[in-house]
């Protein structure tokens, strides 16, 4: 079937309407009428083959929700009017360890991307979710709690999975000492899970102008870092660090914040390796260990979680139109915290 979507014809091009081709859904596939679908800084990245590699004409989006249209013959998981999501992949070889597992995000023949990629085994690309429909296996679906406004689930299944896997695998547990350092798409979102996991929670941000924000999102306390008076004044103060910043930045001025056996993980990937200094690890017995999106399973997981306990993504909800404006705001970090496309705005394909 042809259906309206976005897309970036090649790299740095303005993305622009497209028409694309949808499958009916297989005998184990579901038809999925997208709602909604969060803009991650990903989606940037790629578009504009800043990690190198990418697939054109491309249709971004992998934060999406909607209502399950159709269903295979042998679907037995969904049914139509279902509310579903699908998050960062859509399938992967199912055979490894890390499948077996539940950890499809580590395959070891690589995960099949939302977009970005070619279906398992064909040449076949992926196009995401700044469309209309998108038909996906029936196991790599998620139901979206009712309770969960489907506008702010959507970036759950990326920027909300990001950082509530690192929480629960790494053993946060209640009455630590959380810190959040940066407070972007990834960063409220930590500080939401680490209150509602019983944390006490800090922000750390090199900017005055986030102490409110921060504050209202449920934060403890907040700091700003911007000199090493400000660090030794934290010094071994907190047992968990969450570092969810892309620019570079000291990694053992930040370390030095851990209690013995604290542990930081990383989130953002700079641009250019970071030094690390054994000291800041050996003399405390602190841990750097390092995360990325969850499994199926967990994701479901997060998602009953986050129905549990209120939580949802805070959003600016926009139109398709809006979208290379949306962008350029994200390279200046205007958006509190997630942009989310409007999909009934797409323009009927041509």
């Amino acid at each position: 079937m042809k259906i309206s979507a976005y897309a970036a014809a090649a790299a740095k091009v303005p993305l622009a309407p497209h028409a694309i081709e949808r499958r009916e859904p297989g005998p184990h596939e579901v038809l999925i009428d997208i709602r909604y679908c969060g803009v991650c800084h990903s989606d940037l990245h790629q578009v504009r083959d800043e990690w190198g590699g990418s697939i054109f004409p491309m249709v971004p989006g992998h934060e999406i929700v909607g209502h399950v249209a159709k269903v295979g013959a042998h679907v037995a998981r969904f049914k139509v009017g279902d509310t579903v999501g699908v998050g960062c992949f859509i399938d992967s070889c199912r055979e490894c360890e890390q499948c077996k597992t539940g950890e499809e995000q580590f395959c070891e023949q690589g995960m099949t991307g939302t977009y970005n990629a070619y279906e398992r085994g064909t040449q076949t690309p992926t196009y995401g979710g700044y469309s209309t429909r998108i038909t996906v296996n029936e196991d790599y679906v998620l139901r979206v709690p009712e309770s969960i406004p489907l506008d702010r689930a959507a970036p759950l299944l990326c920027a909300g999975i990001t950082t509530y896997s690192p929480l629960r695998h790494y053993g946060l547990k209640k009455g630590d000492k959380l810190a959040v350092v940066g407070l972007g798409g990834l960063g409220h979102m930590a500080v939401k899970f680490g209150r509602a996991m019983g944390a006490e929670v800090t922000v750390l941000s090199t900017s005055e102008s986030k102490r409110e924000a921060a504050l209202e999102l449920g934060a403890h306390a907040f700091a700003v870092m911007r000199d090493k008076e400000d660090f030794k004044a934290l010094s071994k103060r907190f047992d968990f660090i969450i570092d969810s910043v892309s620019a570079p930045h000291d990694y053992n001025a930040y370390l030095s914040l851990l209690k013995t056996d604290g542990i930081m993980v990383l989130l953002g990937i700079p641009e250019r390796p970071v030094p690390l200094a054994a000291g800041s690890l050996v003399t405390q017995r602190r841990k750097l260990g390092g995360s990325m999106i969850g499994g199926i399973r967990e994701t479901q997981e997060m998602l009953d979680f986050c129905a549990e306990h209120g939580i949802a993504s805070d959003i600016e909800l926009i139109d398709i139109a809006d979208i290379n404006e949306a962008y350029e705001r994200m390279l200046k970090g205007d958006v509190r915290y997630r942009f989310v496309i409007d999909t009934t705005t797409l323009p009927e394909p041509a």
